[in-house]
């Protein structure tokens, strides 16, 4: 495995640790606290980077791919849930705080998509 091909992957996992984390912990505990907050964007950071580090293995985006489509897809729900996660820990009411977590796992699930699809194309099993 060379350097990019590495990195992306430990980036990429890295995404799913944080971003699953703050899903996960915000469905057990009920309540959006802001380190869960914290968690989304940290996730979304790992899997951006991951996402550009792994364009530089094979430059050039194949647009209508399902990986790249379903993979898109995952990186604009996760900045929305990471921005609205953000505006409803500061401005929130306390019902907001406490429902917030439907839309989380809504979000990880659609995420897990292209994590699982680009993790069996890496392994070329599909």
């Amino acid at each position: 495995m060379d350097t990019t091909t590495l990195i992306s992957t430990i980036l990429i996992t890295l995404a799913l640790v944080f971003y699953t984390l703050g899903v996960w912990a915000e469905r057990i505990a009920h309540y959006l606290k802001p380190w869960h907050v914290a968690a989304f964007w940290i996730g979304f950071v790992f899997d951006t980077t991951g996402t550009i580090a792994m364009d530089l293995i094979e430059p050039g985006v194949d647009w209508l791919s399902a990986h790249t489509i379903t993979g898109q897809l995952a990186l604009w729900l996760m900045l929305g849930h990471a921005i609205w996660a953000t505006i409803t820990v500061r401005r929130g009411t306390e019902e907001a705080r406490t429902g917030f977590h439907r839309y989380s796992l809504l979000v990880w699930l659609f995420w897990l998509v292209p994590y699982i699809g680009g993790m069996l194309l890496g392994m070329d099993v599909i």
